[in-house]
């Protein structure tokens, strides 16, 4: 396939997740073999930096970019979002250490890239072709195998001990269909992590709007209380398992981590001809795996 772009700049703004902060992230053209590039214009220099799996110190509920100063993080769904729609090079501009995690899914960007348009250009784009299966295991349950196909396919099986979320599946076998089959999945928590995750100072910017959570362990009602007055969410009825809101799709955690497979394996830097199936994947085991095959690829 030949290189792209977007046809003109566009902004999307909004919350951090991590940070709680309102940030901008300006998306702009880019030229051949420029890659996909973040920009921190709120640093002294504008430090710039390529989106690939060496850069990666941190998996902590999303994926983090690192080098010096330069931070970004939860780039995820931006990642997967660009690389469904085939963009190769394009410039990202944001003024905080990490992008607006907006409603929780890649579909506000895949939206903003359509509107700005995709502008085809004239070098190849670069290429893996899987010749041979290659599988990653970190004998703790997370697994993946990628396998020699004449197209980009990504199949996500994920299990949770829990009685509201077990076993799903997810599949995608055709790029173009992300927009309509995977993009709205929401990034999702289980509501008994939530405490943990407020006492390492992440999540923030969470709400039932930009996320999916997952009430499936029993609490007091003062607990549940306390646990949303802290997010500054309306009180709950702790008596009532379930999703605490509506499901985009059926099975919406699974697609949603297909998607973050697509954006975390992005970080190798070119287009995957291969099958992608991953078992219980997360930012940590995928970004290991991508860490893995670029610094193959690059021997």
């Amino acid at each position: 396939m030949k290189q792209q772009t977007i046809q003109s700049d566009f902004t999307l703004s909004g919350k951090g997740l991590h940070t709680g902060i309102v940030i901008t992230a300006h998306f702009c053209p880019a030229p051949e073999n420029h890659g996909i590039r973040i920009c921190r214009v709120d640093l002294p220099g504008q430090p710039t930096h390529s989106a690939l799996a060496c850069y990666v110190t941190q998996t902590s509920r999303g994926t983090v970019l690192e080098n010096g100063k330069w931070k970004v993080s939860t780039v995820e769904h931006v990642l997967s979002a660009l690389y469904a729609l085939e963009i190769t090079n394009c410039l990202i501009e944001v003024n905080a250490p990490e992008v607006p995690i907006l409603d929780g899914s890649a579909k506000p960007i895949v939206e903003a890239v359509l509107q700005a348009g995709i502008l085809t250009q004239e070098a190849e784009a670069e290429e893996w072709i899987v010749t041979e299966p290659i599988s990653f295991d970190n004998g703790k349950g997370c697994k993946m195998t990628i396998t020699p196909c004449d197209r980009y396919e990504v199949v996500v099986n994920v299990d949770y001990p829990s009685p509201i979320l077990h076993l799903q599946r997810a599949e995608l076998t055709d790029l173009s269909t992300f927009p309509t089959e995977v993009a709205a999945a929401r990034t999702f928590c289980f509501l008994r992590e939530i405490k943990w995750l407020l006492r390492l100072g992440l999540i923030k910017g969470g709400d039932l709007n930009n996320a999916l959570v997952i009430y499936d362990k029993l609490m007091s009602q003062r607990s549940l209380d306390s646990m949303t007055d802290k997010l500054h969410q309306p009180r709950l009825d702790a008596s009532k398992l379930g999703y605490l809101s509506p499901l985009k799709y059926e099975n919406e955690p699974a697609r949603h981590k297909l998607l973050d497979v697509i954006g975390d394996m992005a970080l190798i830097g070119k287009r995957i001809r291969g099958r992608i199936e991953a078992t219980c994947p997360g930012h940590g085991f995928n970004t290991a795996c991508a860490k893995q095959i670029l610094s193959k690829l690059n021997d």
